[in-house]
């Protein structure tokens, strides 16, 4: 099919078919309806004819007890083409799913290379500004736009926004998966053959708000072994996950400045932005926070407070690739780098990706897997074609395939069918009470 078919001419008047209301949870629910969106004849004699006619949600259990199902968004065309997005959000997964399923109306006859328009009115005429449930359903069906936009041109994603901005692919780490010295130095030397230079771990237990000698030390502890493990010419960061307080992290980040730590991620909760400064100002090693802020408007307090040194947001949350994009512009003006949050699906990783790749204070990439591929990637692998997220001498390579660069069928899906929600995990410090984890 000619490309000029989708750019050419003025924008189409209706879309076949009737609404199909309410989302199936059980694996997909089809939303169709006959009108296009709101404010869309106003671009009539600038649009193309490109229409979104369909928009599926698909709720993706890999296991029945899973706190993170996956939720994926495909859009359908009058064209024929094809748009996948991800909107996976941990513990939340039926309330996403719904919330795609409100969003129908701005979506369906809507002309799909209108990205931003469709971002705006989803995210401004919903009134409510977003938090995280709304910002993932945002998150997902933006992600199958631009995909849809890239093979509307022929072209991936990462060259729409500007990339690459290195031809050789995306810088990433994976989790270091080890339990003691010797599989450290174990892992640590397969990364070195495969060219990895970052890990990221954690660190032991859950910390109350004024912690004991013993608990810091063990900590620290911890840390040193870490670097000693895996040597000193890979990079290391170190993920709080928030479990700490501004007192505690501060001790802990001060005494494994020696370790040269990549940075250190969450020290304490990231709503409480002042007691992040706090702890920056008392240390020279790296903080990162940001991957449970919502939209690019969310990284606003801590870019003009100059607290942290990287940004963490994550596509699946933020707002999809234009508020990931956004985010990235936001922070290169303040000096501050990008190192995405990914710990959902394959889909929302491979975007990120793209957006990486066109960002000029790009640092590292996440991805929640090990050096060796397990039974979640090889699953992702089965889905698309190929090895999705894993790196080659260290990188995530970058694809030529117009759009996301991939093809997805909706029935390899079947096989895991949506379990539900379930919530995340919840911990508890010895007195009972509540625990960050």
């Amino acid at each position: 099919m000619r490309r000029r078919h989708f750019l050419g001419g003025i924008a189409a008047g209706t879309v076949a078919g009737r609404a199909a209301r309410g989302a199936d949870l059980c694996g997909c629910a089809p939303m169709l309806q006959a009108a296009s969106p709101l404010g869309a004849a106003a671009f009539q004699s600038t649009g193309s004819k490109f229409r979104v006619t369909g928009m599926k949600v698909f709720g993706v259990s890999l296991t029945r007890d899973s706190d993170r199902p996956y939720v994926f968004v495909k859009l359908e065309t009058n064209q024929g083409l094809i748009g996948w997005g991800e909107a996976t959000l941990e513990g939340k997964a039926g309330a996403v799913m719904a919330c795609i399923d409100d969003f129908r109306d701005f979506v369906i006859g809507a002309d799909p290379m209108q990205v931003e328009h469709i971002w705006q009115s989803m995210y401004v005429h919903s009134f409510y500004r977003s938090g995280p449930v709304m910002g993932s359903a945002i998150s997902g069906i933006d992600q199958a736009l631009w995909d849809l936009r890239g093979k509307a041109l022929g072209q991936p994603v990462y060259r729409l926004l500007g990339g690459p901005m290195d031809a050789r692919g995306v810088r990433g780490y994976y989790h270091l998966r080890a339990n003691n010295l010797e599989q450290m130095r174990e892992v640590s030397s397969i990364a070195r053959r495969e060219g990895i230079t970052c890990f990221k771990s954690g660190i032991p237990g859950y910390y109350e708000w004024i912690e004991t000698n013993a608990s810091i030390r063990r900590a620290v502890k911890s840390l040193e072994t870490l670097r000693e493990g895996v040597g000193n010419d890979i990079d290391i960061g170190v993920d709080f996950h928030a479990k700490t307080s501004p007192s505690v992290a501060s001790i802990i980040i001060k005494e494994t400045e020696p370790l040269n730590l990549l940075f250190v991620e969450e020290p304490c909760p990231p709503e409480n932005v002042r007691a992040m400064a706090r702890i920056a100002r008392r240390s020279t090693t790296p903080i990162a926070t940001g991957e449970r802020l919502i939209a690019n408007y969310g990284v606003r307090e801590l870019v003009e407070m100059g607290v942290v040194d990287i940004i963490q947001t994550d596509i699946n949350h933020v707002g999809g690739i234009t508020a990931l994009w956004k985010v990235g512009a936001i922070t290169a003006q303040a000096g501050i780098s990008m190192a995405p949050h990914a710990c959902e699906g394959p889909i929302g990783g491979i975007a990120t990706v793209h957006v990486d790749a066109s960002m000029p204070n790009f640092l590292v990439q996440e991805i929640c897997s090990g050096v060796a591929q397990g039974p979640t990637e090889k699953i992702w692998e089965e889905w698309l074609g190929f090895p999705a997220m894993r790196m080659v001498n260290g990188r995530f390579p970058l694809t030529d395939k117009p759009g996301l660069g991939f093809e997805l069928h909706e029935d390899k899906l079947k096989k895991y069918p949506f379990g539900g929600t379930r919530p995340m995990a919840r911990v508890f410090h010895a007195d009972g009470s509540v625990a960050e984890w």
